[in-house]
């Protein structure tokens, strides 16, 4: 039984839509590889939408608008027609209500640049149909790695699995001087600062170095790693890679590890790394 990949991908700041980078170009390689081997459709976790309590929600809006990009002409996005998969929403929300998990539908929802700013990239001629799953306010790296774990089976079924979250994001220690004088998200006036660096090699040898169960337990440990919360002034941005860990980290993905494919630095310090774990056309045994 053929699986697919599954990608962890910084989308960084909403000027990535706007600008060609090395991570730009990565993620058309991905949207083309996926169309080319038939995808049913996309599931995404992003970095900006949050449930409160113990809830987590799907977006089943059947019209959603998209949220305003700053500092991005509204000729970049505005005219993408975003596809909803609402029956895929209801599957969703069937596999997590039989997890556990307190979910619902949120048919209110309106799309943030961290979903459709990726999906505009890697389907530029149309998006797929795509699932959107909600974070849970609490942040808790555990419950995002089950919601991972929860919906990996879709993996199977032909459904590509999408984190957008950011590798080194902390929008209290970028550089804002080079932006806000000549639009210029990518100038790099000074080296990104030690504990950008040092960060940014922790979670590529996590990535790069664990496969299955191990890849959880490295990945939840990042969150106590001494540069954290240099790199991380909120969790919000992490729980992508908590739920691609979930989705890519079964006794099934062992000895499948990630890789680092592209990367963009941005303000000086924030680390757009693109990491994917998998191939298409990778067999698993198939149950029974």
């Amino acid at each position: 039984m053929a699986i697919t990949p599954v990608h962890f991908f910084s989308h960084g700041s909403t000027m990535m839509l706007g600008e060609e980078s090395e991570s730009a170009e990565y993620w058309k390689k991905c949207g083309d590889e996926a169309l080319v081997n038939g995808i049913k459709g996309v599931i995404m976790m992003g970095a900006h939408w949050d449930a409160n309590g113990d809830k987590i929600e799907v977006a089943t809006n059947p019209k959603p608008r998209k949220s305003p990009v700053a500092y991005v002409h509204p000729d970049k996005y505005i005219h993408y027609r975003l596809n909803p998969d609402l029956p895929t929403a209801k599957r969703c929300i069937e596999i997590l209500s039989s997890e556990g998990f307190n979910v619902r539908g949120n048919n209110s929802f309106d799309w943030i640049h961290d979903t459709y700013l990726i999906l505009i990239r890697m389907f530029p001629d149309g998006c797929p149909p795509t699932t959107i799953i909600s974070m849970n306010a609490r942040f808790d790296p555990h419950f995002h790695m089950k919601v991972g774990s929860s919906l990996r089976q879709l993996r199977k079924e032909g459904y590509l699995l999408i984190g957008t979250g950011g590798a080194v994001h902390n929008l209290y220690r970028n550089r804002w001087g080079p932006m806000l004088q000549y639009s210029d998200n990518f100038a790099q006036e000074t080296p990104p600062e030690a504990w950008a660096l040092e960060f940014r090699q922790a979670v590529e040898d996590v990535i790069s170095n664990n496969s299955g169960p191990n890849l959880r337990r490295a990945m939840t440990r990042l969150m106590k790693h001494p540069q954290y919360r240099d790199a991380h002034a909120t969790d919000d941005h992490f729980m992508a890679a908590m739920f691609v860990a979930g989705a890519a980290g079964d006794e099934e993905d062992s000895g499948v590890c990630g890789k680092l494919y592209a990367e963009t630095w941005e303000l000086t310090n924030m680390c757009n790394s693109q990491f994917t774990i998998g191939n298409w056309g990778r067999l698993v045994a198939s149950a029974g």
